[in-house]
């Protein structure tokens, strides 16, 4: 360091005290760090992982990307229990990652998948740092856009169980969902499709004909509350406004981050 020379001189580092820390600290890029509780599936964690680092590099460029901790589950654990209705063994597997992830360094956690926010408000008491809720981040965007009824497409635990239609209904939006048979058949899809990042243009073209009957019934927008189903419907693809809940979810990581 016997060359060192700074805009103070050529003096060592150690010897400027707070003039080097000011200098140089002043220049860093201050980000926090988010936490994935991913894997569930892992097709969707990689959208997360690309659109955290997307949105950091959109806003502060040059070779700047997302600091962030991956916890990748493997999904047969998770589905083993959905099926079981054990979710008891779901939250204790959901609560020891995000705890883990909490000592690693993570200062917000993200679960990267609609239905284990069936679990999210009882893990945020659990938790020191934010858990940044899929649901309320969607029904903000709703808000945004002015809508008021909407309808949602997802697992049966999404679509039917309270914890989803409780945030929206919080916000003053109402929730549509599928008849009986189309709600098993998104069900069964998700699982034996998408989450195997299988695509098949009939999936698609009868996810695009429940929209439209959820249209039909007064819905103004649909929510594709599943993070699997933005993989197979794209806006483009309909004229009724969709709210891609992976792409919400992680856009509100990156402002968290960047906060």
């Amino acid at each position: 360091m016997a060359g060192f020379t700074c805009k103070y001189g050529s003096k060592r580092p150690e010897d400027l005290s707070g003039h080097f820390n000011l200098y140089f600290y002043s220049k860093a890029i201050f980000m926090k760090t988010i936490g994935l509780i991913g894997g569930i599936s892992w097709v969707s964690t990689q959208d997360y992982y690309r659109y955290l680092n997307e949105g950091i590099n959109a806003r502060l460029g040059g070779l700047s990307f997302a600091r962030c901790i991956i916890h990748s589950f493997n999904y047969a654990d998770i589905k083993k229990n959905n099926d079981n209705n054990d979710w008891d063994q779901t939250f204790t597997m959901i609560r020891e990652a995000c705890l883990q992830m909490e000592a690693a360094g993570a200062e917000a956690i993200l679960l990267c998948a609609n239905t284990m926010h069936m679990l999210a408000d009882e893990l945020r008491q659990q938790l020191q740092v934010p858990l940044i809720h899929i649901a309320e981040v969607t029904a903000a965007a709703i808000r945004e856009r002015g809508l008021h009824k909407v309808g949602l497409l997802g697992t049966k635990f999404t679509m039917e169980k309270d914890f989803f239609r409780s945030k929206l209904e919080e916000a003053g939006i109402e929730m549509l969902i599928p008849e009986a048979d189309d709600r098993d058949f998104v069900h069964h899809t998700i699982a034996e499709e998408l989450g195997k990042g299988i695509l098949l243009p009939e999936t698609r073209r009868r996810y695009l004909d429940i929209i439209e009957k959820l249209a039909a019934r007064g819905a103004e927008g649909a929510i594709l509350g599943c993070t699997e189903i933005p993989l197979l419907i794209r806006p483009e693809d309909t004229t009724t406004p969709v709210f891609d809940t992976t792409l919400l979810h992680a856009r509100a990581a990156v402002d968290f981050a960047l906060s």
